[in-house]
């Protein structure tokens, strides 16, 4: 995997079709372009979503952090570097991968995907030592210095190969990485990230509000402090059953406030509940698909009356909590 940023982010991606344990053969340029086009399209689609989600519910997080929505990749985390070169028609490492739709990035129609970078404020990040194939450290140093330059000046210029230059201000998101895997059909958070393999069924669903309920549900783990509530609980069974039922009933607030209608979370969990619910084994530590998608239905109407009430769908205060995010479970009665 090779390691990429969404303004200083931290994304993984997948490496060319190509196994490093195997000699170079003859590359089929037209297929690993096409190969490395849809990879992007579908991190495209997962940035899109998770910055809408992530910028909309930052005056209800308590953790945010300064983000332009800007994605580079480098050719040094690829397993062959020179071929993703001549792929992309590049002649250094770093490029533009996505600029999330409506972020500061994408709204200045600079940040072209595949655009050649060579320099962020006064760093040329091609400078940098790469290490050997699939190395994602360079990218992880580079984005980690973008990261910084937000938080010190709330801005970043971006020098680009042919010479243009582009000064962008940062908004504040909730502080949550959205990582993209090139392969498998997982999709997990741990508290600083969420990360969904390309395998994982949502990807298929056309409507992105649809879609946005999966990622809604990793970012609702990370809002709520899930994964270091477990650390200091203990994964059990039941501890993972209540985060997990805290997440689902929290997506269609986060769907609301980013312009989703919040019955989408509902559908997700149907549709996807419906076709790959793994059965008992599965529900140990996990509510079965129906009663997720009834939970999620019931917080449907509270966030349609507070959008009619107040216009919006604050969780910070109106959400019902049912752990104690500084302790341990919090002894209320479930709707």
């Amino acid at each position: 995997m090779r390691a990429r940023l969404l303004a200083g982010i931290l994304l993984l991606a997948a490496p060319l079709a190509v196994r490093a344990d195997e000699p170079q053969p003859k590359f089929d340029y037209a297929a690993e372009r096409a190969a490395i086009a849809r990879y992007q399209d579908a991190d495209q689609r997962l940035q899109d979503v998770g910055w809408q989600l992530a910028s909309a519910n930052a005056p209800f997080c308590q953790k945010v952090t300064p983000s332009i929505g800007l994605q580079l990749q480098d050719m040094a985390s690829y397993g062959a570097p020179a071929v993703a070169r001549a792929v992309l028609g590049l002649k250094r490492d770093f490029a533009v991968q996505t600029a999330a739709r409506g972020s500061p990035a994408a709204l200045t129609g600079a940040f072209t995907r595949n655009r050649e970078v060579i320099g962020l404020v006064a760093l040329d990040p091609n400078s940098l030592p790469a290490g050997g194939r699939f190395d994602w450290q360079r990218l992880k140093q580079v984005h980690d210095h973008a990261e910084d330059l937000l938080k010190a000046r709330g801005n970043v210029t971006i020098t680009f190969a042919d010479g243009d230059k582009v000064l962008v201000e940062s908004v504040p998101v909730c502080a949550t990485r959205f990582e993209l895997m090139g392969d498998g059909d997982k999709a997990v958070a741990d508290g600083e990230r969420v990360v969904i393999g390309m395998g994982f069924p949502a990807f298929a669903y056309q409507e992105e509000a649809v879609f946005a309920g999966l990622v809604a549900h990793e970012l609702a783990h990370n809002v709520l402090g899930h994964d270091a509530w477990l650390d200091r609980n203990g994964r059990k069974g039941k501890h993972v059953r209540v985060i997990e039922r805290e997440a689902d009933r929290l997506i269609p607030w986060l769907l609301a406030n980013a312009g989703y209608d919040p019955e989408a979370g509902v559908t997700f969990m149907t549709r996807w509940g419906s076709q790959h619910d793994s059965g008992l084994k599965y529900r140990r530590k996990h509510e079965g698909w129906d009663e997720r998608a009834e939970a999620i239905a019931a917080e449907v109407r509270l966030v349609r009356e507070l959008l009619e009430r107040e216009g919006k769908a604050d969780w910070a205060t109106h959400f019902r909590r049912e752990i104690d995010p500084a302790g341990g479970l919090v002894r209320a009665p479930r709707r």
